[in-house]
């Protein structure tokens, strides 16, 4: 079985997200949604399963792909899951060394077992960010058209 997690804090969940969520799919005859654990030091972030569940709402009947909580290292929740794929979403230069840099300790510490899979944003999300999304709710921007 070909497993995939995509992996993140997704605070909130964007279009953006949703995006290489849907491409994703068709890779992968599972793909695991990784959702940090409350451990983060981010200012406001809700409770883990706050944002499993928001984020299962978004996917429920979809039998291929599950929302869980994790803790720790993104590599090991990928064992854990029996993943031979981490899924990430790439929108400029920056993110991409970041990203690659990501990846080659994964496939390090994994013993060359798990790759990582680049996904570039599609230009209409290139500059939607989560942060962004949250920094405008704080300003009473509605921001229904960039979260599903």
């Amino acid at each position: 079985m070909r497993t995939g997690i995509f992996v993140g804090t997704f605070n909130p969940f964007t279009l953006g997200h949703d995006s290489i969520v849907r491409r994703a799919i068709p890779l992968f005859d599972k793909l695991v949604i990784g959702v940090v654990g409350d451990h983060v030091q981010k200012p406001g972030l809700p409770l883990a399963e706050e944002r499993v569940k928001a984020i299962q709402k978004i996917y429920a009947g979809k039998t291929e792909i599950e929302v869980k909580a994790y803790y720790g290292l993104a590599i090991d929740f990928a064992q854990k899951e029996g993943a031979q794929f981490i899924v990430k979403g790439v929108r400029s230069v920056k993110d991409f060394e970041y990203e690659r840099e990501q990846a080659e300790v994964n496939r390090l510490i994994s013993g060359g077992k798990i790759d990582t899979i680049l996904l570039y944003a599609e230009p209409q999300f290139a500059s939607l960010s989560s942060t962004m999304v949250r920094e405008l709710q704080h300003f009473g921007v509605d921001t229904s058209n960039m979260t599903p």
